[in-house]
């Protein structure tokens, strides 16, 4: 079987939860945010994690994170660029060619060990793989404040991370970007980038409902709560 690795991204500003200190680097329940999912990759099938930081962060990373949370599968810890691809871009000049590659926002903190081996099983059948959870909510396209579509909802799946790819296939897809001079085109995660610059099929797997993103000061509220029941999923 093939090696896997994970990018884990950590290099955000978190501009809307606010605060001096980015949302991955918070306390939650006395741990960083970032601690949750490194020590979940830790002790999952993942073989080698690479941690995208921003610019000045990779000796606190090191030091208050990777060391003292005791965290061995490190393969690398380096800085992100401006932009969320130009992150995974760099994560994966630190990886081989070869393998399957997951990549997860360091913003999700109760990623779980079933989740990372449904989406690597997925991605090692399928090549190209992703964790998705049907909307609750009726969606409406919008343009200029007046609906323009209305979507089946049975079609519709809020994805998260982590999603997860042949190595080769990513890296091809990232040098067809960067290469071709389309890197001012708004890529929102990497499926999105495989399904238009390859024209690749990605698979969805059951995503999980405490896997979620921390973006504002509520999500810390609920993700204090999610830290209570770890114990109990």
């Amino acid at each position: 079987m093939n090696k896997s690795y994970a990018i884990v991204l950590a290099g955000g500003s978190g501009s809307r939860m606010g605060g001096d200190i980015p949302k991955q680097y918070r306390l939650l329940k006395e741990i960083p945010v970032l601690c949750y999912s490194l020590r979940t990759f830790e002790n999952s099938a993942v073989e080698g994690i690479v941690i995208v930081t921003a610019d000045n962060m990779q000796e606190y990373v090191s030091k208050e994170l990777v060391e003292k949370y005791n965290i061995k599968k490190i393969a690398a810890i380096t800085a992100g660029g401006s932009e969320r691809y130009l992150s995974v871009w760099q994560g994966l000049q630190c990886l081989p060619d070869t393998g399957t590659v997951l990549v997860h926002d360091g913003a999700r903190p109760f990623v779980s060990e079933e989740l990372i081996g449904r989406v690597l099983e997925g991605a090692q059948t399928y090549r190209a793989c992703i964790p998705g959870i049907p909307v609750k909510d009726t969606i409406k396209q919008v343009s200029e404040q007046r609906v323009v579509h209305t979507p089946p909802r049975r079609e519709l799946y809020a994805v998260q991370t982590p999603q997860a790819f042949d190595l080769a296939m990513l890296k091809e897809a990232y040098h067809r970007l960067l290469g071709g001079g389309k890197d001012n085109v708004e890529i929102t995660d990497d499926a999105m980038l495989v399904e238009t610059i390859l024209g690749e099929t990605v698979h969805v797997v059951e995503g999980d409902i405490y896997n979620m993103k921390l973006t504002t000061p509520e999500d810390m509220l609920v993700a204090e709560i999610f830290a209570n029941n770890l114990k109990k999923r």
